[in-house]
């Protein structure tokens, strides 16, 4: 069997008909396949790779780290270098409150922990979440998504959650003493790249104060610089009581976190003892990747270029005939066409010229756009005027 004949015997489909690329090895912006084609990765693999695929200084970090050790005891045993390294790195950029990191393996086990947390810390079982949201596939997170679509096959989900609508103030007398904690989009993603006013931030962080509910920013899919700003809740003038992080935080390799104040981590520790445990979260690898990746990101200040690029890519995509709205903040941004065969077509047109693009899980009518934030103006001009030419021929 070849390689391909393999793939669709042993490994398990999550969809009747995925891409099947084979990719060989990337580098910046590219994907390249066993025969020699390259793709452009205008999603960045869904908001991950940020500072493009295989960044030397994240290649070489990997490297090094695997020369000294790899796994060596479950999570929060031993004293190692990179994970104290990350977790100091990572609250030197956060406010004082977000200063006690858990490290873990991925987006849903980040929501999955802060769960437990919110739940330990306040003594309250009722959690709320928005409609149209999505905090990742596990059962606890799959019980804060707001779509019964990808829920029902899979209930019943975990008791006491209810859901309020995105940007809609009038939903935040829902939030009540019995609220352990709301957990939210800062932008949300999968509903197609939906923002709401400041006001409303403010509205529902005084809400959650007042009524002793923490307040949990998902920025699992916004963080590390897509937005503008390293975190996007740096944009609305609150701060979340606890943060979940991934995707973009590994570099590449698969790294969670959620983050707290060291009083309400605090409680993880004790009625249980290691109330929350994971053997392979913070993996050296992935922390050591992390560790380079967000170097990269501070250092050679990506966040302050987003903006810029993002009015480019908006400029020059504008020139689709059939496109109705731009939705984006910073390099998150959905093209709107209003018509879900329309914008399959125009996805599938993209991947024909060797450009990767995608459709949101709960807005199937507009295509994602979220390139890593080290591509170039350049870059940026040639890779749109190929998607705009590709639509063009298919209308």
């Amino acid at each position: 069997m070849n390689q391909r004949e393999l793939f669709y015997k042993h490994l398990a489909q999550t969809s009747p008909a995925p891409l099947a690329l084979e990719i060989e090895r990337s580098e910046g912006i590219y994907l390249y396949d066993t025969e020699g084609r390259s793709y452009v990765d205008f999603i960045s693999g869904i908001a991950v790779s940020n500072v493009g695929h295989s960044h030397p200084k994240v290649v070489a970090a990997i490297k090094k780290q695997a020369d000294t050790y790899l796994h060596t005891n479950v999570y929060g045993e031993y004293v190692l270098s990179p994970q104290v390294q990350l977790a100091h790195k990572l609250a030197s950029y956060l406010p004082s409150s977000l200063d006690s990191v858990y490290f873990v393996n991925s987006g849903t086990e980040a929501i999955e922990g802060a769960m437990k947390l919110a739940k330990r810390f306040t003594g309250r079982s009722e959690l709320i979440s928005c409609y149209n949201a999505y905090h990742g596939s596990s059962s606890g997170s799959l019980s804060l998504m707001g779509d019964l679509e990808f829920t029902r096959a899979f209930r019943p989900l975990i008791p006491d959650v209810r859901k309020i609508r995105f940007g809609k103030i009038a939903d935040l007398e829902l939030i009540t003493h019995k609220t352990a904690a709301v957990f939210i989009e800062p932008i949300q993603g999968e509903a197609g790249i939906r923002l709401a006013d400041v006001s409303y931030w403010q509205a529902l962080s005084k809400r959650c104060k007042e009524q002793g509910a923490l307040l949990v920013f998902d920025e699992i899919q916004t963080g590390f610089g897509r937005t503008g700003k390293l975190f996007a809740f740096e944009h609305l003038g609150i701060v979340p009581d606890i943060l979940t992080l991934a995707k973009g935080l590994g570099g590449g390799m698969p790294l969670g976190a959620f983050v707290a104040s060291e009083n309400i981590m605090h409680t993880l520790t004790y009625q249980p003892a290691l109330g929350h445990i994971t053997t392979f979260g913070g993996h050296p690898l992935s922390c050591a990747a992390a560790l380079a990746s967000l170097s990269v990101i501070t250092e050679e200040n990506l966040p302050q270029e987003v903006a810029e690029k993002s009015e480019l890519l908006a400029t020059y995509l504008s020139e689709i005939p059939t496109l109705k709205e731009i939705r984006k903040k910073g390099l998150m941004m959905a093209l709107e066409f209003g018509d879900k065969e329309l914008n399959f077509k125009y996805i599938n047109s993209c991947l024909q010229q060797g450009i990767i693009v995608d459709w949101f899980l709960f807005c199937d009518t507009a295509m994602r756009i979220a390139p890593p934030l080290t591509i170039s103006k350049s870059e940026i001009k040639e890779v749109c005027e190929r998607i705009v030419s590709a639509i063009k021929e298919n209308l």
